[in-house]
């Protein structure tokens, strides 16, 4: 049976990075390369780069992108078994700008996976993937319909899962509200993101977990590029340094550091080395350390 579901976008990313700092407007050299990527995806090249087995719920066009796109992933090791293969719908596609002062602007095109809708979930209701409820981990993103999440919320299809949940995109955080009542949620944001569920900034990731903590979510995770990172949990807060490095990329970051937090716990870390185990993981993806 398998043990942790990465339920979400699938798509190529094309990004294109410089060194030069860009402002509006700005035309400067650099690079632009196409790779695999959207969140659930991210998540599930993270976990596998750890040695753990996943399996992805999500959609792809019958084109030669999604063909594609889903052999790279099973010679990764991903179980792409149950992904839907939509005949009329395109695979999606996210485009990014990264310049020396970070993400200058991106544009997600998950328009597929939310016209898909529930029909990604159907090898939960038939059994292909459980005999029964799934008990296991489920990562989700925020590229799935409001109403999907909406509908994973209250229905009976990840009712006794592990939810693990990333908004995709500060412009996506409010989709997870449905979920901040969820018994047992854990959700994996930046210090923008938590600011935007609250409703009102916040000045470092400990305020962000610690007051969505406060307004149900059970366990938040906050992250805040180099500066401190926190858990809140059952009134408890903890904080962490990331390693200090030279940033040569970021998009997938945010998902590398939530694909390491959730492999440490697999092999039972504690809450502060799972943490850690997050930053560090994150820290050497936007180094270049990590392959993609």
């Amino acid at each position: 049976m398998t043990r942790i579901l990465c339920i979400g976008s699938v798509l190529w990313d094309v990004v294109g990075r410089t060194p030069a700092h860009m402002a509006l407007g700005a035309d400067v050299p650099g690079h632009i390369v196409r790779i695999p990527g959207g969140v659930a995806l991210n998540i599930a090249m993270g976990l596998r780069r750890m040695g753990v087995d996943c399996a992805l719920l999500s959609a792809v066009g019958r084109d030669v992108e999604g063909e594609t796109l889903l052999a790279d992933a099973a010679r990764r090791g991903i179980n792409v078994a149950h992904v839907y293969v939509s005949d009329d719908l395109p695979t999606d596609t996210y485009m990014a700008i990264e310049g020396g002062n970070g993400l200058i602007a991106a544009i997600a095109d998950a328009h597929s996976l939310e016209r898909a809708g529930a029909k990604i979930l159907e090898p939960l209701v038939d059994g292909r993937v459980a005999s029964g409820d799934f008990t296991g981990i489920a990562a989700l993103d925020g590229n799935l319909s409001e109403t999907l999440l909406s509908e994973i919320a209250s229905g009976p299809w990840l009712g006794r899962a592990d939810l693990r949940v990333a908004p995709a995109s500060p412009g996506k955080a409010l989709r997870l509200a449905p979920l901040l009542g969820v018994p047992g949620a854990t959700f994996y944001l930046n210090r923008e993101e938590a600011g935007l569920l609250l409703g009102t900034p916040v000045r470092t990731a400990a305020e962000g977990a610690e007051e969505l903590g406060r307004r149900g979510a059970a366990r938040v995770l906050v992250t805040d590029g180099g500066a401190d990172a926190a858990m809140a949990s059952g009134g408890r807060v903890l904080t962490a340094t990331p390693p200090e490095v030279m940033v040569t990329r970021v998009t997938g970051a945010g998902d590398t550091f939530m694909a390491a937090h959730i492999a440490a716990e697999t092999r039972g870390a504690t809450a502060e080395m799972a943490l850690e185990a997050g930053l560090r993981a994150a820290a050497q993806y936007v180094s270049g350390d990590v392959s993609q």
